[in-house]
């Protein structure tokens, strides 16, 4: 075909009845033309304009098959909730809902009224607050309680996250005075105690989160701290970064930052938590409230679907066994290695691949160092590509020029999908 020989795009427009039909033939006579400078063949123009049509009809945030053995993938939407949270969302959503509605009054409520009792009950906490996530908790927490003064940080937890995210950008946009204590690696109760002043607001301790600094470190503990504060009769503040109910390794919970003495502790609701993104506040009565009034709050508070969804992952909580099987991160991270391997081993014989042992992280900047014994089927790298644009989308790894589909993040149910998928990027 020569370029003389395209269609105009009202003229390929004109042969589907659809009201995307000009944008959509407009990228497909682009696209030829392009190819056509090349030396290249177009192809069939008609089909290429209903599969254009199809891709602009599409859903752009879709459903995608975790075959990285990263349980908590950030990319990937972090923690995949449970049917009990499911099923709250669905029903919260196709109606109206009491979300800040008094039912026995008949007067407003507050939206903050669905979450924080059952809060109460699982930290231990007075009081609690959700907003749409951690980091819009501590930067809530700083704007009301330190605005304009000073908050003191270990050197050692002035960290960057996913996407650039720091530490000390939260606290400049938050109106707060960053004052530094202690070096990178050492720390010390004193250095906070020196560094306190007149203009000292609060003491703000920063869980690291996605890294470790190992050798010759040092770091006071919340009990520590909370000493110093009380002295100083300042409020201490916990950003606990993953907020994990269960017991993992040296991952700190909220009750237990409470116990050792914290005004507030703040943590993330879809990491080891499980839940959906959001973020909790929970703490002394008269901060919360603090919070609660401060003007920014309406503008980072979490919508009816995040308090749905965060409901029905609590309330598993109130039964732990329940809570283990039922919630998909517990699961998969408690799962034994044995009932991975047998998984891998089904996919592997549906797919012509190999098993591989392999191991799995944790992810969603927890637990940096946790390694998860897992096993893998491998297949051709080559299939990477088509797996990814595949409905549904499979993610995998490249590694040493083979394709691992790691079995610790796939449930038994997608293992049929998974091998569907490589049959279909086969074809």
């Amino acid at each position: 075909m020569r370029l003389r020989d395209l269609p105009s795009v009202d003229e390929l427009a004109r042969s589907v009845d659809d009201p995307l039909a000009v944008e959509a033939a407009r990228i497909v006579v682009d696209e030829a033309r392009a190819a056509i400078q090349v030396g290249a063949e177009p192809g069939d123009l008609d089909e290429q304009l209903r599969l254009r049509l199809g891709a602009l009809r599409r859903a752009r945030l879709r459903r995608a098959l975790n075959a990285t053995g990263v349980v908590v993938h950030t990319n990937l939407g972090r923690a995949p909730l449970s049917h009990e949270a499911l099923d709250q969302v669905v029903e919260t959503a196709r109606g109206y809902s009491n979300l800040e509605y008094d039912l026995e009054s008949g007067t407003r409520g507050s939206r903050q009224d669905h979450v924080a009792e059952i809060l109460r009950r699982l930290t231990g906490a007075e009081a609690a607050l959700v907003v749409n996530n951690n980091a819009a908790a501590v930067m809530l927490a700083l704007a009301a309680l330190a605005e304009g003064r000073e908050v003191l940080v270990s050197r050692g937890e002035l960290i960057e996250i996913g996407d650039g995210f720091r530490i000390p950008d939260v606290l400049a946009r938050s109106g707060a005075i960053l004052r530094e204590v202690g070096t990178t690696n050492r720390t010390r109760a004193t250095d906070y105690e020196r560094a306190i002043g007149p203009e000292s607001a609060l003491l703000l301790r920063v869980h690291q989160s996605n890294f470790r600094v190992l050798g010759f470190t040092e770091q006071p503990s919340v009990k520590e701290l909370a000493a110093v504060a009380r002295r100083h009769e300042l409020p201490l503040v916990d950003d606990l970064g993953s907020g994990a109910f269960f017991p993992f390794e040296d991952e700190p919970s909220a009750r237990d930052s409470l116990n050792e003495g914290a005004d507030l502790a703040c943590f993330s609701g879809d990491k080891l938590l499980g839940g959906p993104q959001a973020g909790v506040i929970v703490g002394r009565p008269d901060l919360v409230e603090r919070l609660r009034r401060h003007p920014l709050q309406r503008a980072l508070r979490a919508d009816k679907l995040t308090v749905a969804a965060l409901e029905g992952t609590l309330r598993l909580y109130l039964e732990p066994r329940r809570a283990a099987r039922e919630i998909p991160v517990l699961r998969m991270l408690g799962e034994r290695v044995g009932t991975v391997r047998a998984r891998a081993e089904r996919l592997a014989a549906l797919t012509g691949g190999e098993v591989e042992e392999t191991v799995a992280r944790v992810g969603g900047g927890a637990l940096p160092l946790a390694e998860l014994p897992s096993f893998a089927c491998a297949i051709d790298e080559e299939l990477a590509g088509p797996l990814r644009l595949g409905d549904p989308p499979v993610v995998g790894v490249v590694r040493d020029g083979r394709l691992l589909l790691d079995c610790r993040t796939l449930t038994e149910a997608e293992v049929e999908e998974v091998a569907d998928a490589v049959t279909a990027a086969r074809g």
